[in-house]
């Protein structure tokens, strides 16, 4: 049973990240048994493991949770999803774990945070990912020296029609700018009940 304070937001950091999430999480049902890690192909470069995020989720360890770089090295192959007997939705925690993350400020240094928002700009302007924009902008940002390792790759890539040298707007952006306004609407409102009571 999840408990809430007396406006109705979660009273525990795992009933703020169940709330959080959407859809059924099952976080509540995990039984540590490890599955999740032991399927991760990112888990060698995670600095906790999700089994052990969970248990720290479940102890009210906050901070250090959010400060983790397990979520941002999920890559969403859903393979912990499968196998995981309880049923608990571990790539949809992580996203959650991702959003809190920024919106606390709790994340390291890393350049994930940046590499999701610089997709995600050109999935809301163009409804899909531009890769020649996406790289190109994430490299001059973090490592411009490193366009010279991975020019001859590229040149390959565009020359072989791997990829465009210009992005290409999906038909109906005016109804995935709706879809996306709407989600960003409901966030805003559960983020308002979830982070009320948050301490």
């Amino acid at each position: 049973m999840h408990q809430t304070v007396s406006n109705g937001a979660p009273k525990t950091f795992l009933d703020q990240v169940i709330a959080a999430t959407p859809g059924q999480s099952h976080l509540e049902m995990c039984i540590q048994c490890g599955t999740c890690g032991g399927s991760c192909p990112s888990g060698p470069d995670m600095d906790s493991t999700p089994r052990n995020l969970f248990a720290m989720i479940r102890a009210g360890m906050k901070e250090r949770v959010l400060r983790s770089n397990a979520p941002w090295f999920c890559v969403s192959c859903y393979y912990c999803m499968v196998r995981c007997p309880q049923d608990i939705h571990v790539t949809d925690v992580m996203y959650t774990l991702k959003r809190m993350s920024v919106k606390s400020k709790l994340y390291d240094e890393s350049t994930a945070p940046d590499f999701s928002k610089t997709f995600i700009f050109w999935v809301e302007n163009f409804g899909r990912s531009f890769e020649l924009g996406l790289m190109s902008q994430h490299m001059i940002r973090h490592n411009p020296f490193g366009v010279f390792k991975i020019a001859d790759m590229g040149v390959g890539m565009v020359t072989k029609g791997r990829i465009s040298f210009t992005p290409k707007r999906i038909k109906g952006m005016d109804s995935l700018r709706a879809i996306l306004d709407k989600a960003k609407e409901i966030e805003a409102e559960d983020d308002a009940k979830i982070m009320g009571g948050a301490g």
